[in-house]
């Protein structure tokens, strides 16, 4: 969770094609405070820390960010607006998960995306749980596995998530495969909305 509140420039000093993906290498201020894994904002978009070296460290955009943002642009010494997640008692990286698990789903596509894997998953359709809040929405969160996850391409009971291979490579999702089972934990906001509108 972000604030939107920007803490100050990183200096892009280093920019790698990685197939469809690109690499970006920054230098900040708090490089000794992040961790691997953490989540920082790029200019408003949360991108996860794989490398620290020294006084820099490195993020991963995938084709979908770079289409949809101007990451893509940045080259060495364009300055970019950063801000780690908020502080609730430690820092809250991706969504608000609560780790409670709504139900189950099955893989049933896994594509290679020329340096992503897009994974497309499938949970029963079921209109009275669609009715609580129990559905994915096009960008909206979702949590796979306990992985807090972007949601795309959804329809009434399947949706699709983008992986980098970083997560696939620390993560159990480097063991899904078609007909895989998973943990679903829908976005809680949704589940509110949803029950406010039954009232």
């Amino acid at each position: 969770m972000f604030s939107g509140i920007i803490e100050e420039f990183a200096t892009v000093v280093a920019v790698k094609n990685d197939r469809d993906n690109i690499d970006l290498t920054l230098q900040c201020s708090f490089v000794n405070e992040l961790g691997i894994d953490q989540s920082v904002a790029h200019n408003g978009v949360c991108l996860t820390v794989v490398r620290i070296d020294n006084d820099t460290y490195t993020v991963t955009a995938m084709k979908e960010t770079l289409d949809r943002t101007n990451l893509g642009l940045l080259k060495v010494g364009d300055k970019v607006n950063v801000e780690r997640s908020m502080l609730m008692n430690g820092r809250l990286d991706g969504h608000i998960v609560q780790g409670h698990v709504d139900e189950t789903a099955r893989c049933i596509a896994v594509e290679d995306a020329n340096g992503s894997t897009y994974f497309t998953f499938e949970y029963p359709e079921n209109r009275e749980m669609a009715k609580k809040g129990y559905f994915t929405v096009d960008k909206g969160s979702v949590t796979v596995n306990g992985v807090s996850l972007t949601v795309c391409n959804p329809t009434n009971n399947t949706f699709q998530v983008a992986i980098i291979p970083y997560t696939l490579e620390h993560t159990n999702f480097c063991d899904i495969k078609v007909g895989s089972v998973v943990n679903l934990e829908f976005d809680i906001l949704g589940k509110y909305i949803a029950r406010l509108q039954q009232l």
